[in-house]
């Protein structure tokens, strides 16, 4: 995740939020962040030993200081951000738990067995993020949409990733889907498109496709224009799907983006569309 004061992919899906609805995402991007970082800013630090405690200790700040902004004393300045909206929007803090828990999951699972094991880490850390914010769009009956639009996200951030994963001695791909293509960590790490590492990539593509598909299955329909938010980060990163692919799913010599004029351009359409839709 990346904080809203910086560049970030989900920028102009904010933009179209009511000025509270904004605010209220706005914080929670930047408390959740801020979690985040505390592993992922410091992977060499969290690779250690004693590192790890020192990581694990700084993740149990975090819950104390979530326990803190739901009593109504937190004391950092993303706590502060935070805490006036959990009231207001009655956020769930079972939610914000479970995203630390899948932060703290960076220390203990550096390698994913199966599919099911990385939906548990996806669930965590990019579906509770989408059950967060249904609450505060209002639609707190499009659990199924969050979730599986949370689980698709966070698999296109795997794939557009594997490089730099990789250099973090991390590997999120399933051992399993490895192994059924033939394709070992070190061809991955050689940075080279065979026809098997291209295969093992498209069958995570599809797999991410899927997710995508079963979002806009879920997605109730009265409830598309409160949810132009969410459906313009699908659109975004729908399209680095699109690009990676077209890229023959080279994700090894440069980092894939969807450059700033093309997000313009599907937010204006994603949120278009969704009026279209609410006058039909």
């Amino acid at each position: 995740m990346a904080p809203v004061s910086r560049p970030t992919s989900f920028y102009y899906a904010f933009l179209v939020l009511p000025r509270s609805e904004r605010e209220a995402v706005i914080a929670v991007w930047d408390f959740c962040r801020a979690v985040d970082d505390t592993v992922d800013e410091q992977p060499e630090l969290a690779a250690r030993h004693d590192g790890s405690l020192a990581v694990r200790a700084a993740l149990e700040a975090w819950r104390a200081e979530l326990d803190r902004c739901y009593s109504g004393s937190p004391e950092t300045p993303q706590g502060r951000q935070l805490q006036p909206w959990l009231r207001q929007f009655d956020l769930s803090r079972q939610a914000f738990a479970d995203l630390i828990d899948g932060v703290e999951m960076d220390l203990d699972w550096r390698r994913y067995r199966t599919f099911e094991e990385l939906y548990e880490y996806c669930w965590r850390v990019a579906s509770t993020v989408g059950l967060i914010c249904i609450e505060i769009f209002g639609v707190r009956h499009a659990r199924e949409y969050a979730v599986n639009l949370g689980v698709a996200l966070q698999l296109t951030n795997i794939l557009r990733d594997v490089a730099a994963d990789l250099e973090r001695g991390r590997v999120y791909l399933p051992m399993d889907d490895l192994a059924r293509f033939e394709v070992s960590e070190s061809d991955l790490a050689a940075g080279r498109i065979t026809d098997r590492v291209g295969a093992l990539l498209a069958f995570e593509a599809e797999r991410a496709h899927d997710y995508y598909r079963r979002a806009r299955a879920a997605l109730p329909p009265r409830d598309r224009q409160a949810l132009v938010s969410a459906e313009i980060m699908a659109a975004v990163y729908g399209e680095l799907l699109a690009r990676i692919e077209r890229h023959g799913y080279d994700v090894f010599s440069e980092r894939v983006r969807v450059p700033r004029p093309r997000q313009i351009v599907l937010a204006l359409r994603t949120w278009l569309g969704s009026r279209v839709h609410a006058t039909a």
